[in-house]
């Protein structure tokens, strides 16, 4: 890779060179030409799950909760706006002020005694009552309660008498259950005090009280005489056509299943006209217990209106957790996702989210995030979900797990794996990437893979997003700039080594962050056993013994997708490796590891090009990058020889991008002496001549490279001519010409060695004229830079053509013109 840096002195070995003190225009011309050899991969795939469910079938988490279940209407709770039955209520610090005389005597004669009559409870649905009277702490009911208010009304006191006579008309009217409010009770009414039973008048402050108290009765009576008129022309209707629909239902017919679906919009409906949804209905909990009969008739569409409607009417505990599974329910079934398209589900949900408490809504938030997740899976879904600001809501729930993982660790960890793995999904649109960018996505997640490092399923969907969004400029920046994100990913690592599917997406976000960036191969380097933790792990995945090289000894052999699958974590391994050792502090360490040499020499031996091709280009690319470090402490420098009899399979192969990492180290390795006898002993100069006949700009660059070290050693020019390899120079300098000014200098370089010392015997007349002809033309700046039209390529171009071009083509045309025509 470094091979391209710059050009020593004419004759010189094909050696690159840096300059550390001044950065040329020609060499930021050869940074971007390296930027295109780091090595590239493709991104490890991710089967899509098929079966729709919590946790994945490798899974091995504890209690964690069922992915199947059934619901009926008696799992709910109807009356949902009180607490179950038989829950003791702790007393109300509150002390109730009666409209009584004021004795001066006695004022404890003018309160009321303990009223004798039975506990008065509100009425609730068909069963219930008979539910309270079992528990034990109302065994003191009268069996005939639900109908003391009638009693009271058809016998009243001449108290009750005196004050109805001044309450509005329609006040007495009792449709269905009441909420408490300000209205005087029964046993308030039959309040009696001494002396005035035969009508004696109450006194002034009494009066004034009780005409406070009629102001507010005469209010709430108009607010009730409203919501009776809606329920009474509106509601109830509509609740008894639900019934008598389901009732007729034959089996479950589409058309009746269509009918109270409209009848259930149509209740909701009315219900946001009245502005009766949420908890602002007194009568709610009769609307939830016809919904919740409906549930049992097992329709999905059905099904997915009632659950619409109950967290419109904000159903909570043990309900809303059963909506939540219900909606879980039916989103398994893929092909239900269209339901949800037209439907407020989703809003609500995303509701959900912001506003529900972990410690007490957990299942529930577990169940809402899943169904979230199977939705993520659909197209049309997904973009829904990113114009909602799911990723938004996503962001602060995290944070919101983050704080509760103290005390609730375990359901915690199970939500946020549905979460991350809904991030995962919305990873996929490129309309996600700015929104992870902008809400922080990417640092939040290492705080939870901090946190949950032990857990194999969060760290696993968070490796699938980074590798997802790594591949993006802008999304590696974002997670570059993240303290202690190489040190955390090398612990993992680390941990979960034996984990394959995490290790290869960790390896792959790994080798996208150093792949353009020095400073990302230099904080890597930096971290804590960085070196060492990778080596161990290329160790650990060589599998030697499944070499079809190796001899079984008896022993089964892996399975081949297993041994794909570990190939593959070497194939990122040895990507990274390679993009770490570009840095010119880090490459010379590793090229003076010898571990690290041996086992890439190591991995040639046991692999072949045809069953292993991308793992042998990039160990290729690796030993290309070492081998330009060439300092005495250099394991590869002093295994040299070795290494180029391996790269020979490659050259010999029928994979051409193995053929061009080969002959890129054969460009730095025929340095050596040793090195270029083994190429011409070998046949190697005939593969590397037919190379020039490439019309592929990276063979013919490195096939230049090899024949200038080779044309070094004056016994290699005439073989190398009689192979014709200076017609096909000439033949690329006129073919590539002005398009590549440094692969041009590098053949007039290769055409320099080749005949500097006697152009006479190598060259006939013919081809001396044509190549004075095109050097000729390329040495007038104006005619070789008129092609180009833009401003700042003209100016990249004229710098690349001053540096890399003009000083060896002017040497090579003194050398061509006779001596009369140089003197």
């Amino acid at each position: 890779m470094a091979s391209m840096d710059g050009k020593g002195e004419v004759c010189s070995p094909f050696i690159p060179r840096r300059n550390p003190v001044r950065r040329t225009s020609a060499e930021i011309v050869s940074e971007a030409r390296r930027s295109l050899r780091v090595q590239s991969t493709q991104r490890p795939f991710t089967p899509r799950d098929g079966h729709r469910q919590l946790f994945g079938a490798s899974s091995v988490r504890d209690s964690r909760p069922p992915s199947a279940f059934s619901l009926h209407a008696q799992n709910f709770d109807a009356p949902d706006s009180r607490p179950s039955s038989g829950t003791r209520l702790s007393p109300l610090d509150h002390k109730p002020k009666f409209p009584v005389l004021c004795d001066a005597e006695d004022p404890f004669r003018s309160f009321p005694k303990t009223p004798s009559a039975p506990l008065e409870v509100k009425k609730g649905p068909p069963g219930m009552r008979a539910r309270l009277l079992r528990t034990g702490s109302l065994t003191a009911l009268s069996p005939v309660e639900g109908h003391k208010e009638s009693k009271e009304q058809s016998n009243p006191s001449a108290g009750q008498k005196q004050l109805s006579a001044k309450r509005p008309p329609g006040t007495d009217k009792t449709e269905g259950p009441r909420k408490p409010g300000p209205r005087r009770t029964a046993s308030e009414s039959r309040i009696t005090q001494p002396g005035v039973a035969s009508g004696v008048g109450l006194t002034e402050c009494s009066a004034e009280q009780r005409t406070e108290q009629g102001n507010r009765d005469k209010a709430l009576s108009t607010e009730e005489d409203a919501e009776s008129s809606v329920w009474n022309n509106m509601i109830a209707p509509r609740l008894q056509q639900l019934e008598s629909v389901a009732a007729a239902m034959p089996g479950g017919s589409e058309g009746s299943v269509d009918r109270l679906c409209d009848l259930c919009d149509g209740l909701h409906g009315t219900l946001a006209e009245a502005d009766m949804l949420g908890r602002r209905c007194k009568r709610r909990s009769g609307i939830l217990r016809t919904l919740f009969r409906l549930i049992d008739l097992n329709s999905a569409p059905l099904n997915l209106h009632i659950a619409e409607l109950c967290l419109a009417l904000c159903v909570s505990g043990n309900n809303l957790l059963n909506i939540c599974k219900l909606i879980f329910q039916i989103s398994r079934r893929e092909s239900n996702d269209i339901l949800f398209q037209n439907s407020s589900i989703i809003d609500s949900f995303l509701g959900i989210l912001n506003n529900e408490d972990v410690s007490t809504s957990g299942e529930a938030l577990l169940y809402c995030v899943g169904t979230l997740k199977f939705l993520s899976g659909n197209g049309a879904i997904l973009r829904l979900l990113l114009e909602k600001n799911c990723v938004g809501v996503a962001q602060k729930l995290i944070q919101r797990l983050r704080t509760a993982a103290d005390t609730n660790f375990t359901i915690a960890g199970h939500i946020l794996v549905q979460l991350t793995a809904t991030l995962r999904n919305l990873a996929d649109h490129p309309d996600s990437r700015p929104l992870f960018i902008s809400f922080s996505i990417l640092p939040e997640l290492c705080v939870v893979l901090s946190d949950h490092r032990k857990d194999p399923d969060i760290c696993t969907n968070i490796s699938r997003i980074y590798s997802k969004l790594s591949s993006y400029s802008e999304c590696r920046l974002a997670l570059a700039q993240t303290p202690n994100c190489y040190q955390l990913f090398l612990d993992l690592l680390n941990k979960h080594h034996q984990k394959q599917d995490l290790v290869v997406r960790l390896l792959f976000t790994l080798g996208n962050l150093t792949a353009k960036s020095d400073e990302a191969r230099w904080r890597l380097f930096g971290c804590e056993g960085c070196v060492g933790s990778l080596l161990q792990l290329y160790d650990a995945y060589q599998r030697r013994d499944d070499s079809p090289h190796t001899p079984s000894h008896g022993q089964p052999r892996a399975p081949p997708g297993k041994v794909q699958q570990d190939e593959d974590v070497l194939v990122k391994l040895v990507r990274v490796l390679a993009n770490m050792c570009i840095h010119p502090a880090v490459g010379p360490a590793l090229a003076s590891n010898t571990t690290c040499i041996q086992l890439l020499m190591e991995t040639l031996e046991l692999r072949c090009v045809r069953e292993s091709e991308e793992l042998l280009v990039n160990v290729a690319a690796t030993i290309n990058n070492l081998s330009f470090y060439q300092e005495d402490s250099s394991v590869l420098r002093h295994s040299q020889l070795s290494m180029a009899k391996l790269m020979l399979k490659l050259v010999l192969g029928s994979s051409m991008d193995a053929m061009l990492e080969a002959t890129r180290v054969y460009g730095n390795l025929s340095q050596s002496k040793n090195v270029r006898d083994f190429i011409m002993q070998n046949k190697v100069h005939q593969f590397v001549v037919t190379l020039l006949d490439s019309k592929s700009t990276e063979m013919c660059i490195s096939a230049c490279g090899v024949l200038t070290n080779l044309a070094q050693d004056p016994s290699n020019r005439v073989s190398l001519s009689v192979e014709g390899a200076i017609a096909k120079l000439v033949d690329c300098l006129r073919d590539f010409g002005p398009g590549d000014w440094q692969l041009v200098g590098q053949v007039c370089q290769a055409l320099w060695n080749m005949i500097s010392c006697g152009p006479e015997k190598l060259l006939d007349s013919q081809e001396r004229e044509s190549l004075l002809e095109i050097l000729t033309t390329y040495l007038d700046e104006d005619e070789a830079l008129k092609w180009i039209e833009d401003d700042d390529m003209r100016d990249s171009h004229r710098a690349c053509w001053e540096l890399e071009f003009l000083p060896v083509a002017q040497k090579l045309m003194k050398t061509l013109q006779p001596p009369d025509q140089t003197a």
